[in-house]
């Protein structure tokens, strides 16, 4: 059974930072690759980032490049997003997901992803 457990979310000032993580059960953890999505009130889940699961590879989202960093340890089954800079319009709950198939590279896609954490909320005050 995999589990995905996030963690580090919270209420930041326009400008600050905060870094979240997703600790994952499961001994194929290393094998998948790994993303963050986000949900704003009244807005439908989003892509953010994801990562390899090498961590060879990342991508972004165009509204996060520069700010934000995903990375993965490997011997602690966890993946980190570090936001820098955050703005309100960063406002949301955060998720955590693992892909749902065995790949080389991740994809920005949310039906790739088949498991989710419970999410975290991230607000940023102006």
């Amino acid at each position: 059974q995999v589990q995905l457990v996030e963690s580090g979310g919270g209420l930041v000032q326009a400008g600050g930072s905060l870094r979240l993580s997703c600790v994952a059960s499961g001994r194929t953890f290393n094998s998948y690759f790994m993303a963050w999505f986000r949900q704003a009130p009244g807005k439908e889940r989003e892509f953010v980032a994801a990562i390899s699961w090498s961590g060879g590879n990342t991508y972004y989202t165009d509204s996060v490049k520069g700010r934000f960093t995903i990375s993965r340890d490997k011997s602690k089954n966890t993946v980190y997003l570090e936001m820098n800079n955050l703005n309100p319009r960063d406002t949301a709950v955060y998720f955590c997901a693992r892909g749902s198939y065995l790949a080389t590279a991740p994809t920005t896609k949310l039906h790739d992803y088949g498991y989710w954490g419970q999410g975290t909320q991230v607000t940023v005050s102006s």
